[in-house]
């Protein structure tokens, strides 16, 4: 057995609960991971929440969707090879919560030395996301870029990539002049409050708008784009945009402006991994920096969402079995 935490009523982070489990088998094409960090993610809060319901989640759930620890097992079909190795992997939608997660072979990254297992969840995912949503943006160096919603994981390795990329402005929307200057050392040239003001020196439209947060404001982003700008939405923390967005589109149609979401899961496979480990290198040479919030035990996953419900969490926040 082991132990797992499992959602037994969305909503609120009290429907999180830590019971026991069986010890999992890997599957053909799977291999078995001993837990040693667990990413809390933005979408795991949304899942959480209820408000994907339509997507056929439903009560005893186990969320998460990387981990990073070393391979116990590999299925018959697998390299045992893998057996014994230090690996980030990807559980998908759920299964992250565990001592013990299955993953398929294909969704698993060996760590570099250097790399520990608590930097690997906070950069798995969320770097590769801002790496391919700035590239979904075409930017090109010498534009101006804003990241709305910078201070979680997404947000800040936005905020680095495009600042290692040659963009002339990163503006950064957040919620405090303290996390303003920690992002202002990560890359940020202007710090704005969560409705984009609050610096008068800060460029009046950007040529790409990377968005994490989504929700009722996204209008109000689409207006920020310069002539020929790019808003990209990679998360809806704030919920789904209002169903006429659109129109705000369509009302500056002589500034051929454009609006398009990303999802990694549409990003090559071949380049994905290929991105992945350029990225776990640079992290492990110190080139990219995984901001950790605080380490917590499994147990305290509720409390994790309770922080990240609250609004307090700047970058990500791991459990630790």
């Amino acid at each position: 057995m082991m132990r797992a935490v499992t959602i037994e009523q969305f909503g609120d982070p009290s429907g999180m609960v830590v019971g026991e489990a069986p010890a999992p088998a890997p599957g053909p094409g799977q291999v078995v991971i001993e837990t040693e960090a667990i990413g809390v993610g933005g979408v795991d809060a949304v899942i959480r929440r209820g408000t994907l319901s339509g997507w056929g989640f439903s009560p005893g759930l186990v969320p998460g969707s990387e981990v990073a620890g070393r391979v116990t097992a590999a299925g018959a079909d697998v390299d045992p090879a893998w057996v014994g190795r230090r690996v980030w992997a990807f559980t998908g939608t759920s299964g992250g919560y565990v001592e013990q997660a299955v993953a398929r072979v294909e969704d698993v990254a060996e760590l570099p030395e250097g790399l520990s297992p608590v930097d690997a969840v906070t950069l798995g995912s969320s770097a590769p996301v801002a790496h391919f949503a700035l590239t979904h943006a075409h930017l090109t160096p010498g534009e101006s870029v804003l990241v709305r919603g910078a201070a979680g994981s997404i947000g800040i390795a936005a905020v680095e990539l495009a600042a290692h990329g040659g963009a002339s402005a990163v503006a950064v929307t957040t919620s405090s002049a303290e996390r303003g200057e920690r992002l202002r050392a990560l890359g940020a040239t202007h710090v704005l409050d969560r409705a984009g003001e609050g610096d008068p020196d800060a460029p009046a439209g950007y040529d790409v708008i990377i968005d994490i947060v989504g929700g009722p404001g996204t209008p109000d982003f689409i207006d920020r784009l310069a002539p020929n700008g790019r808003l990209v939405v990679v998360g809806a923390i704030a919920g789904m945009p209002p169903a006429d967005f659109g129109t705000r589109l369509l009302g500056a149609f002589q500034q051929s402006r454009t609006f398009s979401t990303f999802s990694l899961d549409t990003a090559p496979a071949a380049a994905l991994e290929v991105v992945r480990a350029k990225q776990f290198a640079a992290a492990a040479r110190g080139e990219l920096h995984a901001v950790v919030h605080e380490v917590l035990p499994l147990d305290q996953a509720a409390e994790a969402h309770r922080r990240m419900d609250a609004g307090t969490v700047f970058g990500r926040i791991v459990l630790v079995p």
